[in-house]
């Protein structure tokens, strides 16, 4: 048994650009750090228990962190790319945001600082114990901004913007970066490992030394919500273009394959404008509508050009109600909630649907008519489900709302699969989490809400159900109604959910391990399903999973939570990882004829082959002998013939194993880690 010790929650921001020439890697420790209080200045151990650096948001303790790197050394080396921030934690409650202070403010000793000389924390040099943190972080984006008025001080740092850290490290000129770190929400806690403590602090981690081909920082922000029906769209040119061939849709496929009718041009200016009259879209842009944008960069003189870039997106606003809150399907909502929403694109006026009967809402034609996006529906039932609809008027047309839903707080919830769901096995278990006041339930399942049938009932300590076999891409719905003949008000209804299952057969997508004990019943470890070499290292030199809980990967995912790494040192010829196989044997339903596997390695690792084996013995490798060194998530389509004509039995595949190195011919090679995700069957399209 393998011996793995609980360690520190490790909570790592992701941002990755595309890259031409090969970079060293870099790992770069804190400079400076500290956390600026306004009820004291902290040190290095700011915490109350002396952990770490704390930043919060409470009324009588309002802290954020400043830690600062000194990266003059690493600029001389080339280009930042492939980067992440990382810190160790072992206390955190709810978002951190993360800021760059701009380079006319940032300060290598911040340990100098204190919470009424620090760049931007405050307006207020003596603010109340009870007054909130102030930024003033006016026009924020997630690309880096020029500041010109004071106390603009930083830019946040986001998951949807690939490139904005990377961008912030090559854009500095002193060699000196600052972070800033505070609290997103009231009560919102970090507790941040500081550089002198015994387990290390913060970290800046990547590649440099490369070029960058690709046009990057959009502008807007990739996904952002536009509130108007034009747009200039800007872009980081790549390193070697001399032009850009630009392409604009309102379908991310078209957009992808640059397909007729998406091709806006080409031009050497690095942006465009959309939506007005004499450009694209002279019509304007039509609220509700996402709009799909792709820079390829050119030079002729290149022979890789052109350099296809990635696909960004920008939505504008629907002319009906969004963002609700309580959000649709919310549970545990507080029975005196005030309900608060986004006016549709344009509207002035709303009106105000609400009920416990969806019939009643959907169908209502008389409401409460108001200017304000707020409204309190007064007290409100425990372990009951209601609804709401906000109809939007803009002084020419009305726009009827989707209709939402919440549940407040002692109500049955935390359904699984989730409301919503997609791609969702067709044999699944649905399980819930009961109410406070239930001791027993039943079942409702159907293919649309009209035929929800009892399928089955239980007592408290049973809260699942397995449908049994479903079609593929269809959707179902479910309810879970309780009661308890003690309590006055029971029955419960509970609220309706559903799932959609996917269109292609799920054979893994690691979502169902768990660290708990080999002793606990409920124990599901990923090593010890998908058997490795760590017992036989001599013939295997793969280790899969984690070194330390969690053991299945929970940050490089491709879908869903999880994701399985896997360690190789072909010192001892190959490393392969092998899923028995106990249910999806038959790979011939539905027509199936490809298997489909996400893949992540890294360009430290050292390029192995990669292959996947069926059944022990029947072997494909990837036709890339370089497969292992693409650190972005890549997929791998494989034609099941090739097993077939190796001579298995498609209809009975008993075994799955991912390898690299030579299977057949062990031969001594290098060392690496991979990350293996949503291994798929696929059927023909229709």
């Amino acid at each position: 048994m393998r011996n793995k010790l609980i360690y520190l929650v490790s909570f790592i921001l992701l941002l990755s650009v595309a890259g031409r020439v090969q970079a060293e890697p870099f790992s770069l420790g804190a400079a400076e750090d500290i956390t600026l209080g306004n009820d004291a200045r902290y040190g290095p151990d700011a915490s109350s228990d002396g952990s770490g650096l704390e930043a919060r948001d409470i009324p009588s303790r309002r802290h954020v962190v400043m830690i600062s790197y000194d990266i003059s050394a690493l600029k001389n080396e080339g280009i930042f790319s492939d980067v992440s921030f990382s810190h160790f934690s072992h206390d955190l409650h709810g978002e951190t945001n993360v800021y760059g202070v701009i380079e006319s403010l940032d300060i290598l000793e911040v340990e100098s600082l204190t919470w009424n000389t620090a760049p931007g924390v405050q307006n207020d040099p003596t603010p109340a114990l009870d007054a909130p943190i102030e930024l003033d972080l006016a026009d924020l984006t997630d690309a880096l901004l020029t500041f010109s008025g004071p106390g603009q001080i930083a830019v946040r740092f986001s998951t949807d913007t690939s490139d904005a850290l990377a961008d912030f490290l090559n854009s500095d000129t002193d060699g000196i970066v600052t972070f800033l770190f505070a609290a997103s929400a009231e009560n919102n806690q970090l507790i941040v490992r500081s550089m002198e403590h015994a387990e290390g602090g913060s970290f800046l981690e990547g590649d440099i030394g490369g070029f960058l081909e690709n046009a990057r920082s959009p502008e807007p922000a990739d996904g952002a919500l536009l509130a108007d029906t034009w747009v200039t769209l800007g872009w980081r040119p790549g390193d070697f273009a001399v032009s850009h061939d630009i392409y604009l849709g309102e379908n991310f496929d078209d957009v992808s394959a640059g397909t007729e009718g998406t091709f806006i041009g080409n031009q050497t200016a690095n942006f465009i404008v959309a939506g007005f009259p004499g450009f694209a879209y002279p019509d304007g842009l039509v609220p509700g509508t996402t709009y799909y944008w792709r820079i390829d960069e050119v030079n002729d003189t290149e022979p890789n050009s052109p350099w296809v870039g990635p696909v960004w997106s920008f939505s504008i606003p629907p002319k009906t109600a969004y963002a609700p809150d309580p959000s649709d399907g919310a549970e545990s909502v507080e029975t005196d909630t005030a309900l608060s929403w986004t006016g549709g694109f344009g509207a002035i006026l709303h009106t105000v649907y609400f009920g416990d009967n969806f019939d009643d809402v959907n169908n209502a034609a008389v409401g409460l008519s108001q200017g304000s996006a707020t409204y309190t529906p007064g007290p409100l039932q425990m372990a009951k489900t209601y609804y709401w609809r906000i109809d939007e008027f803009d002084a020419i047309d009305t726009y009827k709302g989707d209709i939402w839903s919440f549940t407040t707080e002692g109500a049955v919830g935390s359904p699984d699969p989730a409301n919503g769901a997609e791609d969702v096995t067709q044999t699944p278990v649905l399980t819930w989490v009961p109410g406070v006041f239930a001791d027993s339930h039943e079942v409702y399942f159907g293919a649309d809400v009209a035929s929800l049938e009892l399928k089955g009932s239980g007592n408290l300590g049973a809260e699942s159900f397995e449908p049994g076999q479903l079609e593929w891409n269809n959707t179902y719905y479910w309810r879970v109604d309780e009661a308890n003949n003690a309590n006055a008000d029971s029955p419960w209804t509970g609220p309706l959910w559903s799932f959609s299952t996917a269109n292609f057969l799920i054979l893994e997508d690691f979502e169902s391990y768990n660290d708990l004990d080999p002793d606990d019943p409920m124990s599901n470890r990923i090593f010890n399903v998908w058997l490795d070499g760590f017992d036989n290292p001599a013939i295997n030199g793969s280790v899969v999973g984690n070194e330390l809980p969690p053991f299945a990967e929970q940050t490089i995912i491709h879908g869903g939570s999880q994701s399985m790494p896997m360690s190789y040192d072909n010192a001892v010829g190959k490393s392969e990882a092998t899923l028995t196989l106990t249910s999806s044997r038959d790979w011939t339903v539905k027509g199936i004829n490809t298997l489909t596997i996400w893949f992540r390695g890294g360009a430290g690792n050292a390029a192995e082959n990669l292959y996947v084996a069926l059944n022990g013995s029947a072997v494909v490798n990837h036709d890339n002998p370089d497969a292992a060194l693409r650190n972005s998530w890549t997929e791998w389509n494989i034609d099941l013939q090739a097993f077939a004509d190796q001579g298995v039995n498609l209809a009975n595949v008993t075994s799955i194993t991912l390898g690299l190195g030579n299977k057949n011919n062990p031969v001594a090679g290098g060392s690496g880690v991979m990350y293996f995700d949503d291994i798929r069957l696929y059927a023909p399209a229709p």
